[in-house]
């Protein structure tokens, strides 16, 4: 989104407060990311979709869906073979600006149970250097309920940190501390007459939806029931841009 876009879009978008940590920086050529409470805990989103949590040296990002266009191929609908290499550069990345200490991939990392096996040895080098000199937990997706050896690293079913319990698909209770994914969040907007539409996080600062990382997955829009009805009462849609996210409230999205 635009300087001009965000201006236009008036005070129901606008990027939240800029805060510095110490302990865990962007690289200097990076834009420092909006700061946000979280149940307690300050973290801060990166504009590729990634939940940045400094006083943890943590990292959270979800739904990779890791060969979805080889599986899409395998039943005859034919995908460019390059989802996998996007998603995972993205994710170096991501890795790249924070250099976190933890990784926890929150499911749907395999777009099925085989995806592993048909990775190719370029996309294993570069999960071996992602995963090298910290610890990476691959948490249980409903495309990938089970461990996958193959792609090294930890295997959960969900991981409680301090205030935050990570796991894939979000409890259809309030579940303050929840970090989810699984459904894709995106929101739209009308800006000067032209639609807009990105994946955003989701969130009303006791929980949280993740976007897709996934170069091919795509979005639920943040006013479908599937994802308002996790909220008790207002949220906020943090909407991707080019170099930061930009923060609307909900209610202010447009539905499809």
């Amino acid at each position: 989104m635009s300087a001009a876009e965000r201006d236009a879009a008036g005070p129901a978008c606008r990027s939240a407060r800029i805060r510095q940590y110490p302990g865990m920086r962007a690289a200097a050529d990076s834009t420092p990311p909006p700061a946000i409470p979280l149940n307690g805990a300050e973290i801060l989103l990166d504009p590729l979709g990634a939940l940045v949590w400094p006083a943890e040296h943590l990292v959270a990002m979800s739904d990779l869906h890791l060969e979805k266009g080889s599986s899409f191929a395998r039943r005859g609908q034919m995908l460019p073979p390059y989802d996998t290499e996007d998603t995972l550069a993205r994710a170096e990345q991501v890795i790249a600006r924070w250099r976190p200490r933890i990784v926890i991939a929150l499911g749907d990392s395999l777009h099925d149970r085989t995806g592993a096996e048909r990775l190719q040895p370029s996309a294993f080098a570069r999960l071996r250097t992602i995963q090298a000199s910290r610890t990476f937990i691959w948490i249980a997706g409903n495309h990938d309920p089970d461990p996958a050896p193959l792609l090294g690293g930890e295997w959960a079913r969900e991981v409680t940190i301090g205030a935050l319990t990570f796991r894939h698909e979000p409890s259809r209770t309030a579940q303050a501390g929840e970090v989810a994914g699984h459904l894709h969040p995106s929101a739209r907007l009308v800006v000067r007459g032209r639609s807009i539409r990105r994946k955003c996080f989701a969130t009303d600062e006791r929980r949280m939806v993740l976007p897709a990382l996934g170069a091919y997955a795509g979005g639920l829009n943040v006013r479908h029931p599937a994802l308002s009805g996790l909220f008790a009462g207002a949220f906020q849609a943090h909407m991707l841009g080019a170099a930061r996210t930009y923060r609307m409230e909900a209610r202010a999205c447009l539905s499809d």
